[in-house]
């Protein structure tokens, strides 16, 4: 079985190559990446189960479907975007992390929807590793949603604010 951390390594260097389609299989379980546009999506096979029948017993083997659920499960896919957001500039997250919305847990978020910012506003941090990097808007404009929750994890390149510059 993968590691969630090996799954978000081999995630980020076939997103930062030019590799469209990967698949890799390790004891049991095989894992498929494909890009598609922006998106990496991951489909990641359950290992097949051990069925012990008796010898008299020709039952036909199990449709493929079966693993269609496991798969569907792990899939990430980005979803297709509205008309009205697709002229939204997105701050991304530079790294792999943890999102906060605030400097600490007692004091109020950076920015929430409706708020102005400028270029060099702070609009939240991304822990990695134990450094705290506060993430700038990038860009002039009004916040129009924040995408992700405070405490959550954070892919490299996942979009974290839509901003009408």
């Amino acid at each position: 079985m993968f590691k969630i951390q090996e799954v978000r390594e081999l995630i980020k260097l076939i997103d930062n190559s030019n590799i469209d389609e990967f698949e890799y299989a390790n004891e049991g379980t095989t894992i498929k990446m494909k890009k598609q546009g922006n998106a990496t999506v991951v489909y990641e096979a359950a290992p097949a189960p051990k069925q012990e029948a008796p010898a008299a017993a020709l039952a036909p083997a199990p449709a493929p479907v079966a693993s269609a659920p496991a798969a569907a499960a792990v899939q990430q896919e980005a979803a297709p975007q509205p008309a009205e957001t697709a002229n939204l500039h997105k701050i991304t997250s530079p790294m792999v992390g943890t999102f906060y919305a605030s400097p600490s847990p007692e004091a109020p978020v950076y920015v929430n929807a409706g708020d102005r910012v400028n270029k060099d506003t702070v609009v939240c941090i991304v822990e990695a590793m134990k450094l705290f990097n506060e993430i700038e808007a990038e860009v002039s404009g009004e916040i129009v949603e924040v995408l992700v929750k405070s405490g959550q994890l954070v892919e490299y390149g996942q979009p974290l604010f839509l901003v009408k510059a």
